[in-house]
């Protein structure tokens, strides 16, 4: 993270958190998983097994071409699967992505703090954590996305490809089980990220009516200071040794 110092004394002085690939990233990730929540919906609710349909015509007729919905879901789990292989890519080659990388890894830390936190919140201790570069609930969004494109990646192909993957799987344990678990951990994903990270990025106080971090990746000395101290202790530290 770069310290962008600010002439202007009234304004707050900015870190920036966030590089481009990043942010292009993760838009073209939250883009593609709107996309897919926006036209699975009719698609769970009008269809059982292949070509086949389970809801009446005047449901199928409310959300209008059936087959318009299709095709965007399938596009838009195109783009979802190829930007997580991107991110894998960006992960292993690229030097911001080996330290967005080991920053986010699960550390024993982090359970420190959710009981700290915990026990905060509970009013049995007045002090909070102090949080490095990622919070553990930014962590546990960040392995939640990966483990849900997994899942969602893997059922939807056997969804796309039923008569491909029946060659080597029942039809009880291929299609029909990826038909249930697909539309369960949607939902499960459509309540995390809409009601877990959308409040925690923006709708709780500090934050309303929303965070820019995700359009400029920057953030300012108070957020900083409340979300990251402990990052910003240590680039101080490297600043002084520098100087």
């Amino acid at each position: 993270m770069d310290i962008k110092s600010n002439p202007n004394p009234e304004q707050q002085e900015e870190f920036q958190r966030f590089g481009w690939q990043f942010r292009i990233q993760h838009i073209v990730l939250f883009s593609s998983v709107i996309m897919l929540v926006v036209t699975g919906v009719p698609m769970w609710l009008a269809l059982g097994e292949p070509g086949h349909i389970k809801a009446d015509t005047a449901t199928i007729s409310a959300f209008g071409d059936l087959q318009i919905y299709r095709d965007l879901h399938k596009f838009s789990g195109v783009v979802l699967t190829v930007v997580a292989i991107y991110h894998l890519l960006y992960l292993a080659f690229s030097r911001e992505g080996r330290r967005e990388f080991m920053a986010l890894m699960p550390m024993v830390k982090d359970v420190t703090d959710v009981i700290q936190n915990i026990m905060f919140f509970a009013f049995m201790t007045n002090k909070r954590p102090k949080f490095g570069r990622f919070t553990y609930y930014e962590k546990f969004d960040y392995w939640a996305v990966y483990w849900g494109c997994v899942i969602m990646i893997g059922t939807g192909l056997i969804l796309w490809f039923p008569e491909f993957f029946g060659q080597f799987m029942p039809q009880w344990l291929g299609y029909e089980m990826s038909l249930a678990v697909h539309a369960d951990e949607a939902i499960l994903a459509f309540l995390a990220l809409f009601v877990w990270h959308f409040y925690n990025v923006h709708y709780k106080p500090s934050k309303f009516p929303g965070s820019r971090t995700w359009i400029n990746g920057k953030i300012t000395r108070e957020e900083m200071l409340e979300e990251h101290p402990l990052e910003y202790e240590q680039m101080l530290k490297q600043k002084q040794e520098k100087s």
